[in-house]
């Protein structure tokens, strides 16, 4: 038996070229402050429809099986931005969210939702206090959970 049958073509279905270069780009914008890293995802998002549940954890799971860092548990940051930017490839965005952990351990996190149910998450949604949200509601600008429905206010600290 030779590699090629027995090995996935690189490049082929669920890691494909637009997969990588969607994890690739959201390893560089993890490193951006909170407010801009909000403002480049609000642009990503304008224009998109709605991602359902299925489509996000669709995506999500390739992500995960794509990048060990995006699958670790400290790559909360470039997993949720990469499944969001892999989903708008595809004309959907779910709704991105950065926040904290409000039950042990309390701590910084960023996941992504659809249709009202986090995508992939091992915490109860309950769990979970977002203070910054992107959705595809046209991307007109960011639900911001402190109060400010856009993007021009705060440092939006966060994850």
């Amino acid at each position: 038996m030779t590699t090629e049958m027995t090995m996935p073509r690189r490049g082929a279905g669920a890691g494909g070229v637009r997969l990588r270069a969607a994890i690739a780009a959201a390893f560089v914008l993890a490193r951006l402050k909170p407010g801009r890293l909000r403002r480049v995802l609000v642009g990503c998002a304008r224009g998109a429809r709605p991602a359902s549940y299925a489509e996000t954890l669709e995506v999500f799971e390739a992500v995960v099986t794509s990048s060990r860092r995006c699958a670790g548990r400290y790559g909360c940051l470039p997993r949720s931005v990469a499944v969001a930017l892999a989903c708008r490839m595809s004309g959907v965005w779910p709704e991105w969210c950065a926040g904290v952990r409000a039950a042990p351990p309390f701590s910084p996190h960023a996941w992504v939702q659809a249709g009202g149910r986090t995508v992939g998450e091992q915490a109860e949604p309950a769990d979970l206090r977002p203070l910054m949200v992107v959705a595809a509601a046209s991307g007109e600008g960011v639900r911001d959970e402190h109060g400010g429905g856009d993007d021009r206010g705060g440092s939006g600290q966060a994850a």
